[in-house]
């Protein structure tokens, strides 16, 4: 609308200009339109939120992800004042849904709430039909959740040194699983193999749990996985937890090391985190990354998501921004030196 106007007032001044009084007119006219912007956009930051807020989770109802929206959204209704709609968006590979908020207005009342995976698509995919950094902020890392090193009991390994050491004794022999070519899964051993300098062998799967089963069976030897779901499988013998894979110890397995304490700098998971569409007001980021922050500090929501295996973070616009680049940046490097690429995303 305003640059419309602006139009308008120059071709008027163009007809005019031998008007004096006219083009004092159209100067007065476009001075206080090139004004405006700013109090539009000024505005919605001051009586945010005004209306529901919809939170966008591209996966199912029911998944890590949405458990964790729906773990922080009662506080944060509580203390915003208003709903906040938890809206599953699953399908290809998060993109659906990550669209949806790159599209929407920058006014803070529709949110992204995702996992690495947003970080891993833009070197995984040749073309996404948006851009991560273009089109969303990071507003805040709610949790970090880092993988568990898997390996099958016959194997005569008790550490992630050990493995890796009998890895390296027999390039192309020992195998993993994967959730497919791209996924966290299969390129946190990508990542692992560059740095280790490992040779092992990637078999892609359509999910987890088949990967998983195969493991247990001994059809392949090692895994990255969730932590909590590999912990009943761990006690029953069937499995065993070498390590996690965070730069720190996780509360939950506080006696397992991290693969960091053996390959330095290693660090790899399925962290949690939010954003708004590109444009939103630095005060709105702010003022949800505060009420994040709140609720990941409630005792009941620390506490289950602690039990659950992961980390509340709960991280500054600023920090997560800077986090964010540098995972989009590992993930860049990762994917060229393995030579993946998918076409385009289908959605």
């Amino acid at each position: 609308m305003t640059i419309f106007n602006i139009s308008v007032l120059y071709r008027f001044a163009c007809n005019a200009a031998c008007d004096c009084a006219a083009l004092r007119i159209v100067t007065l006219g476009i001075s206080a339109l090139l004004l405006l912007p700013a109090t539009v956009f000024a505005q919605p930051a001051a009586r945010f939120p005004s209306k529901a807020i919809r939170v966008v989770v591209p996966y199912p109802a029911g998944g890590p992800t949405d458990t964790t929206a729906r773990s922080i959204s009662p506080r944060m209704i509580e203390a915003l004042g208003q709903q906040m709609i938890v809206d599953n968006r699953a399908g290809a590979s998060t993109v659906i849904g990550t669209e949806i908020v790159a599209r929407a207005p920058p006014d803070g009342h529709t949110l992204l709430l995702t996992t690495s995976t947003v970080s891993l698509n833009p070197s995984v995919f040749k073309k996404l039909p948006y851009d991560v950094e273009r089109d969303l902020i990071p507003v805040t890392q709610v949790i970090a959740s880092p993988f568990a090193l898997l390996a099958h009991p016959s194997l005569p390994v008790r550490t992630a040194s050990d493995l890796l050491a009998l890895i390296r004794s027999k390039p192309g022999q020992i195998m993993y699983p994967s959730s497919g070519v791209g996924s966290a899964n299969h390129l946190a051993v990508v990542l692992l193999s560059r740095l280790a300098k490992i040779e092992p062998v990637h078999v892609p799967y359509k999910g987890t749990a088949q990967g998983i089963a195969d493991l247990v069976a001994g059809q392949v030897q090692f895994s990255l996985n969730n932590p909590l779901t590999s912990l009943p499988l761990a006690r029953a013998g069937k499995l065993r937890l070498l390590a996690t894979t965070g730069l720190k110890r996780l509360p939950l397995l506080s006696e397992l090391p991290t693969v960091s304490e053996t390959v330095p700098g290693y660090e790899s998971g399925n962290w949690h985190a939010l954003f708004a569409p590109g444009g939103t007001p630095k005060e709105i980021a702010t003022r949800l990354q505060h009420e994040v922050a709140r609720a990941l500090a409630a005792p009941e929501v620390r506490n289950k998501l602690l039990e659950g295996g992961v980390d509340p973070v709960g991280s500054t616009p600023d920090e997560f921004a800077a986090y964010f680049r540098a995972e989009l940046a590992k993930w860049a490097q990762t994917v060229k030196t393995a030579k993946i690429q998918i076409g385009r995303a289908h959605v």
